[in-house]
């Protein structure tokens, strides 16, 4: 028997049809399968696969680096500065070792703190009982009996701490950038007391305690035997770990929480709290700030709640950078002309140094701390109102 021309065609299209649609099924299911994969790859834990351990160096002599006659950080070896890309395409690795150098560097201020200025630290709170996280500041020998001047420093916010204006500028360039030390010095040459602030310090980290396994949910009745069902579990639970091993690096940062310090958990509680229990207490007729970024904001926070005391006993205030907002922190009138009268913010500008600027808010002048962002401008300022 022949088939008739029109219905091998039909035939041939309806199984054409057919196999289109199975391919185009085919496609669609490798489409979701692939998707299905990608979903499941961490690309930020791909690139970590094989990140090295955070394990780092505890001491600049162990980092190779030291700081030279001129106060610059350089390889013992090379003389070179500071590289922070150690290792390529390893970002998450080079920052922790960074920040592993920036804790370095704190203690190596501090000790700068108390070995060449002769300062002192007092623990915050002062009432603090053996258990509790403390923070301090440090005092120079006569800042609460000097009867004349007293200095009181105040940074910005971050990783910084007592001593610092930047931990970058330490790295990058050298200590008198960086640092408070050469303000300090000068200070105490100048005849004044010397309070130096840590207002990053509001908190006590540590690590978590190990989270107990969750107890088993109770599972709908099976007639499948328990032996059959358990190791069903187990061939399951093995290949989602193969997956995510395969992809996953084994490297977890350390889960911790932060228990905050009575009285100094912000900037802003700290500064309050310094003042209500050591500068107001100081000895000093003419008390003088230097307040650096939020620094300038934790000090305009300080007017807010003690206006008549601070304008009583603060001659002026050398603000730098500072982020303060007389608008979204409420700030009196009074207040604002205080600090018109008071105050004076040396901003980063490419016009010439001590140049005026133009006012952004009605609060206090404004001029250029010049390219260098020096801050000796500030301190000489400060010097001269007396």
């Amino acid at each position: 028997m022949i088939s008739h021309p029109c219905a091998t065609s039909l035939a041939l299209y309806i199984l054409w049809i057919t196999m289109a649609q199975v391919a185009g099924q085919e496609d669609r299911e490798k489409t979701t399968a692939l998707k299905d994969l990608l979903s499941r790859i961490d690309l930020d834990e791909l690139m970590k696969k094989d990140e090295p351990p955070f394990t780092f160096p505890k001491t600049l002599e162990e980092f190779e680096y030291a700081f030279n006659e001129d106060g610059q950080l350089r390889h013992i070896k090379t003389d070179e500065p500071f590289v922070f890309n150690a290792r390529e395409d390893l970002h998450r690795w080079n920052q922790k070792r960074y920040e592993a150098l920036g804790e370095i560097i704190t203690r190596y201020v501090y000790e700068l703190l108390e070995k060449k200025c002769n300062m002192t630290k007092a623990f915050l709170p002062e009432d603090a009982t053996e258990d509790e996280p403390t923070s301090f500041i440090y005092l120079s020998p006569d800042a609460l009996s000097n009867p004349s001047k007293l200095l009181v420093l105040i940074q910005g916010s971050g990783v910084v701490r007592a001593g610092q204006w930047s931990r970058r500028l330490i790295i990058n360039q050298d200590l008198d950038s960086g640092t408070q030390i050469p303000f300090i010095t000068k200070a105490m040459e100048d005849g004044y007391g010397v309070m130096v602030l840590n207002p990053n310090e509001n908190y006590l980290e540590v690590e978590k305690p190990t989270a107990s396994s969750p107890l088993p949910s109770p599972t709908e009745p099976t007639d499948e035997p328990a032996e059959k069902r358990e190791r069903k579990d187990d061939k399951e639970s093995k290949k989602k770990r193969e997956f995510y091993e395969k992809y996953r690096n084994p490297q977890k940062e350390t889960e911790t929480e932060r228990i905050p310090i009575r009285e100094n958990a912000s900037s802003e509680e700290h500064v309050l709290y310094v003042w209500d229990n050591f500068v107001s207490r100081a000895a000093a007729k003419n008390v003088f700030i230097m307040a650096h970024s939020y620094g300038g904001l934790s000090f305009v926070e300080l007017m807010n709640q003690r206006e008549m005391q601070v304008k009583n006993r603060v001659c002026a205030v050398a603000l730098t950078d500072s982020a303060h907002n007389i608008w979204l922190q409420e700030t009196s009138k009074g207040t604002q002309d205080w600090m018109q009268q008071h105050c004076c913010n040396w901003v980063s500008s490419s016009e010439p140094l001590d140049a005026p600027l133009d006012a952004m808010l009605p609060d206090c002048p404004r001029v250029s701390a010049g390219i260098k962002q020096t801050h000796f401008s500030a301190y000489n300022a400060l010097s001269s109102t007396i």
